[in-house]
């Protein structure tokens, strides 16, 4: 178990921690809010590949949500037939249906390294034996996004028993939802005219608002820097899936 986090240390929160120090240290103005940002940014450009390949999983997936329904009113009373059918749409179509995933479970790790780094390594007094030997001597980091949000702090802090709210932590949270929502509206099936009361339509509307709320719940009570990764992250999502999806070709 010691070998798996040391070798987590190193090859995850150790560079992510020193490329947020340095970021922060010589970007203009030392804001640290701008440093996540560019973090951010470059973490999702090396995950590129991965991103359109989630994309373009998810818009073929869309693409043949109507043949997959015929499949299912058709063979509603045999699930096993049903299952086959659509194991051989998905083989004729060239679709894996669980590759949208995969580059989810591969970020996973990054993301969590990101949850340390956030949550630990604001105080650099507890993460100075992580910091690489060129990287400047610093005191402490000012916390600040634009001087109006403290990324170290969650949208609620208990003082003294009464609940204050941190009212730009929690806009900042909001706009994470709103653009999870609009993320995930694009990769849904367009809705074809008439009520469509199948369980996999209800489903998927549900999860329109189910994890955009879900994932504010959970921002709520972490680090806003957390959130400001969710924000950047899912806005340079949506441009992704605009493009490939204006791509007809694609």
């Amino acid at each position: 178990m010691s070998f798996l986090i040391t070798a987590f240390n190193i090859i995850l929160y150790q560079p992510l921690l020193n490329a947020l120090v340095l970021l922060y240290l010589y970007l203009p103005g030392h804001d640290f809010g701008i440093a996540v940002i560019i973090l951010t940014v470059l973490i999702k450009f090396l995950f590129y590949p991965l991103g359109v390949k989630s994309i373009r999983s998810q818009k073929a997936l869309s693409g043949i949500q109507p043949k997959l329904k015929e499949i299912q009113e058709k063979y509603k009373n045999n699930k096993e037939q049903q299952t086959r059918e659509m194991m051989a749409l998905y083989k004729r179509e060239k679709i894996n249906p669980f590759s949208g995933c995969l580059p989810i479970l591969i970020q996973l790790p990054v993301l969590i390294a990101l949850y340390r780094v956030f949550w630990r390594g604001l105080e650099i007094g507890q993460v100075s034996s992580f910091l690489y030997k060129f990287v400047p001597p610093i005191g402490s980091i000012n916390t600040s996004f634009l001087g109006i949000i403290d990324l170290s702090q969650s949208a609620t802090i208990m003082i003294e028993n009464v609940r204050h709210y941190l009212w730009p932590n929690i806009i900042l949270i909001a706009l994470v939802g709103i653009t999870q929502f609009i993320q995930i509206k694009m990769t849904a099936p367009k809705a074809k005219p008439g009520k469509d009361n199948s369980f996999s339509s209800q489903m998927q509307k549900q999860m329109q608002y189910f994890m955009p709320a879900f994932i504010v719940l959970i921002l709520f009570s972490l680090p806003s820097a957390l959130a400001l990764y969710f924000l950047t992250t899912t806005l340079f999502t949506i441009i992704q899936q605009y493009v490939i999806f204006r791509n007809k070709n694609d």
